[in-house]
């Protein structure tokens, strides 16, 4: 039986692509509709405080809850993956990701319901952060365990591209809502595109109904003599064995997740909350130039990611970090001129630069641990590092407006989280195929194998 499954045709590259990045769009679609609703609506229909830049504090906070449950998700569905198979993990992780984001869109308000509803709103908050601790790091494992050795670059940004198409249909949705009157976008628009995530749901289920298990993942049930993979805890062997590449793992993600968290989620509370702490400007545009970013955002992660299968992983990153670096020095002082203008210029910059860094991650991640430990350590590094940078990132930036008054010491903290990112980049070594056959000597450290 087990060979019948590996001799079964591969699906297409279109498929696999689908299959990877449909899971990743949701939650990007939930993250940023979540993390849209809380900078402009949460506050009034959740968090009842005298201070309405606080009240966006209290609901930025419940954001940053759902990135504290994703370690505890991937270490959950990393084991499953590793022992059961990447396709299971991979559907319990969507269903319910998905279920949490149609709940999301059903919840009573505070005025209907009192302290019951940020409760409850808290409750599902931590069900998709568990998800998404196994949905992204599943997905980029199952797509490069089924690429070629020298396409697992621009297999794996089929995971990447995800998250700035899922961030696109959420600023979509969003740009459509706030056509609405904005006592109609408070009462029940807001509703709408937590709704809609369950389309989304229904497709990806279909998608991924028609792709076969990852062919390493055969291979190594076969080797070990089980139909459902081997009985190990991958958990526990990656970090007694490969700890230190898990904690450069999340370092690397610290300073990425920061500057795209703060870009997708806190410009937007800070371009259009009332002055001293924001720019008052209007929604709309703001929303508008989101969109034009993460197109941007979307095709630098495919061509980096490509560009990494044939010059490294490495230098595609670092360029790509530095850039950020840059980026993060730089957009504070052009929205310090108070425009419409000037704010979109700044994150459509930011997004871009971003993009070069996040293109390869997944493949890079993936490339560093064996695969009786892959999708465990690339998700516990990933989600680490994404709770120590983008989950508190647009919480902590609202604090230091609120304490210093200057927006120009945002840029400085995200700066000094993309120096760490730096760092553990040059910790770790090159895993590239291509970059390794022109180059033996960079041929890193054997990671080594379980017993």
């Amino acid at each position: 039986m087990a060979s019948s499954r590996v001799a079964a045709p591969s699906p297409s590259v279109l498929r696999i692509g689908m299959a990877a990045g449909v899971g990743t769009s949701l939650e990007f679609y939930d993250f940023a509709i979540y993390g849209t609703a809380a900078a402009l609506v949460f506050g009034d229909v959740f968090f009842k405080t005298g201070d309405a830049w606080f009240g966006t504090f209290m609901s930025l906070a419940t954001f940053a809850i759902g990135f504290v449950m994703a370690p505890l998700g991937a270490a959950l569905f990393g084991s499953i993956g590793d022992r059961r198979g990447r396709k299971v993990a991979l559907l319990g992780a969507f269903v319910l990701m998905g279920a949490a984001t149609l709940g999301m869109g059903v919840l009573p308000s505070y005025a209907a319901i009192g302290i019951a509803a940020p409760v409850m709103l808290v409750l599902l908050r931590l069900c998709h952060g568990l998800a998404r601790g196994g949905e992204n790091a599943g997905a980029a494992v199952f797509a490069i365990e089924h690429a070629p050795a020298e396409r697992r670059g621009l297999y794996g940004s089929f995971v990447a591209i995800g998250s700035p198409v899922g961030v696109i249909l959420a600023n979509v949705a969003f740009a459509l809502v706030l056509l609405l009157p904005d006592r109609s976008v408070t009462d029940w628009g807001w509703r709408i595109p937590f709704l809609m995530g369950g389309l989304v749901v229904l497709v990806g289920l279909w998608i991924r109904k028609g792709v076969t298990e990852s062919p390493e993942f055969e291979a190594m049930a076969q080797a070990d003599g089980k139909d459902r993979g081997p009985a190990r805890m991958p958990l526990k062997e990656v970090l007694r064995t490969n700890w230190k590449r898990v904690a450069l793992t999340a370092g690397v993600n610290i300073g990425l997740n920061a500057s795209t968290f703060a870009l997708a989620t806190f410009m937007l509370s800070y371009a259009t909350a009332d002055a001293p702490e924001g720019l008052g400007l209007p929604r709309q545009p703001i929303v508008n130039g989101s969109l034009i970013a993460l197109v941007c955002h979307a095709l630098t992660n495919v061509g980096s990611a490509w560009l990494s299968d044939r010059v490294g992983r490495k230098p595609v990153m670092i360029t790509g970090a530095v850039l950020s670096l840059a980026s993060a020095l730089f957009m504070f002082h052009v929205t310090s001129s108070g425009t419409v203008a000037a704010v979109n210029t700044a994150v459509i910059v930011g997004f871009t630069v971003t993009g070069v860094l996040f293109g390869p991650m997944y493949t890079y991640f993936a490339e560093l641990y064996p695969r009786e430990q892959r999708q465990s350590g690339l998700g516990v590094g990933f989600h680490v590092g994404a709770v120590l940078g983008g989950g508190i990132s647009p919480m902590i930036a609202n604090r230091i407006i609120s304490s210093s008054g200057n927006a120009l010491n945002v840029g400085y903290y995200l700066a000094a989280l993309l120096v760490v990112s730096l760092l553990c980049l040059f910790a770790l070594p090159e895993t590239s195929p291509a970059r390794l056959r022109r180059h033996p000597a960079a041929v890193p450290e054997p990671v080594p194998a379980v017993d």
